[in-house]
């Protein structure tokens, strides 16, 4: 019988085409907050390790203000990176680590002013902080996930 909603029909047929979908949509739907949690540890560890050390004038930067920008950068690398992993403010960190990102992609890794082996590397290192950021953009659709503190002071609330 067909109520004004739909048929009973209907709702098996939206289960049964749940259950046709390719075992990989099973295994990302399932596994979902786990890998997000992973992919935040290994997006986060990155600028964790780094926010230990900056060279800033190697790449350019004026020695008269290398040693301010230096602990600057140091400090959003560490604190952002520790957030991410963490899971907290997730959205807004990943908004300004992608920042951070193309700041910092623009001053060390300007590929087009180089030649031969150097340039090759640089162009690299350019493409990999592109991909960096790739990953933020992910970071501020999905959010921290399950297993985030935002996730868990949401609940808290």
């Amino acid at each position: 019988m067909i109520s004004e909603h739909g048929s009973r029909h209907d709702s098996i047929n939206r289960t049964s085409a749940r259950l046709d979908q390719p075992w990989i949509d099973h295994v990302a739907a399932a596994s979902g907050d786990s890998i997000l949690l992973l992919a935040r540890i290994l997006i986060g560890v990155i600028f964790v390790q780094s926010g230990f050390g900056t060279g800033l004038a190697r790449n350019g930067i004026p020695a008269a203000i290398a040693p301010v920008l230096a602990p600057i950068g140091a400090g959003v690398e560490f604190v952002g990176g520790l957030a991410v992993v963490l899971g907290l403010a997730t959205r807004y960190v990943a908004l300004l680590m992608i920042v951070f990102v193309v700041l910092a992609t623009l001053i060390s890794h300007r590929f087009w002013m180089l030649q031969g082996a150097e340039r090759r590397t640089q162009t690299v290192q350019f493409a990999k902080n592109v991909a960096i950021i790739g990953g933020f953009l992910f970071a501020f659709i999905t959010g921290g996930g399950r297993y985030s503190l935002d996730r868990w002071w949401r609940r808290a609330e």
